[in-house]
């Protein structure tokens, strides 16, 4: 087992760095942050005094050489529009994600799980349909216009909420529903069709002739089972609800991580974006490592396929 995580992790950094690589390259065609900081009637030696400032006077590989080394130093740079560290605008910003982020993926997960499971006990019926379409619904609509419509409807049209920014519970729960709408869905379809497999499994059979109550092959027999595909879909399902709160942020003008990617993004902060995306990026390697210790403990034969 000790081999398979160790090769997991290889492969996370693996990722990371190549993440970073693509970040750095796409950042630097995105434009030239430089002309931000000068005048209309700047001349060549102010944009060559304000390009030096920047570090942006040296040749590619050689900010990308020097960007590797702060890197793995853990030196992320400073914010080219704010003037202080990057990481540290990262750290003050996160716990107005986490707030959104966390809840709306447990909440998420508990109500899904149950749904996932009556959608497919009750397949053929009314209310595996009805289920089904939610789900489909809640995946195929993108976040964004999920929350233009809820904002048009109870902050607009009936005046419940309020439409944006950070303040009072009620700021909360726009962005909130958002999130849990999309985390639900994806949840509770994957919970119904690894359920569906295992109900059709032959072991679920000989459980029912057995004698086995329903309540029993359901639970005890079939959810068990299902678990490990659900574990495994966590660090998946964690980067798409990532990804949506990024737009949802955005959206509600909501002060967090995925907001300040967007002031990096539009005013070309390089060692901004590179430091949201890049610790982003490492949330995700680790979530997936701790979800594949979970799938491994449930599931004895990913070890011993990690220990060949």
């Amino acid at each position: 087992m000790f081999g398979y995580l160790i090769k997991r992790l290889a492969q996370g950094l693996l990722a990371v760095l190549m993440l970073s690589t693509l970040v750095f390259g796409l950042s630097r065609m995105s434009g030239d942050p430089v002309q931000a900081y000068l005048d209309l009637d700047a001349t060549e030696q102010d944009e060559l005094r304000v390009r030096r400032s920047l570090g942006l006077d040296r040749s590619i590989l050689y900010q990308y050489g020097a960007f590797l080394s702060r890197l793995a130093q853990g030196d992320f740079g400073n914010s080219f529009r704010y003037k202080k560290p990057a990481i540290s605008m990262f750290w003050e910003r996160l716990p107005n994600t986490l707030i959104l982020l966390l809840p709306a993926f447990v909440i998420g997960h508990v109500l899904s799980v149950p749904l996932g499971v009556i959608a497919a006990t009750t397949r053929g019926t009314w209310k595996s349909s009805f289920l089904g379409g939610i789900a489909v619904f809640g995946i195929a609509v993108p976040p964004f216009w999920i929350a233009i419509m809820l904002m048009l409807v109870f902050a607009v049209k009936l005046d419940w909420l309020p439409a944006a920014r950070m303040g009072s519970p009620e700021h909360y729960l726009l962005p909130f529903t958002t999130l849990l709408l999309g985390g639900v869905a994806g949840t509770m379809r994957l919970v119904r069709s690894s359920m569906l497999d295992q109900l059709d499994s032959e072991y679920i059979r000989l459980a029912r002739a057995k004698g086995a109550s329903e309540r029993r092959v359901i639970w005890v027999h079939a959810f068990r089972n299902s678990t490990t595909a659900l574990v495994a879909s966590t660090g998946t399902g964690f980067a798409l609800l990532l990804t949506g709160s990024i737009l949802i942020e955005n959206v509600f003008a909501w002060p967090g991580v995925g907001r300040l990617l967007q002031e990096g993004m539009s005013g070309n902060d390089f060692p901004l974006v590179q430091t949201l995306i890049v610790l982003q990026g490492l949330a995700l390697v680790v979530i997936n490592l701790l979800a594949d210790i979970a799938q491994s403990l449930l599931d004895p034969r990913i070890r011993l396929t990690g220990s060949q």
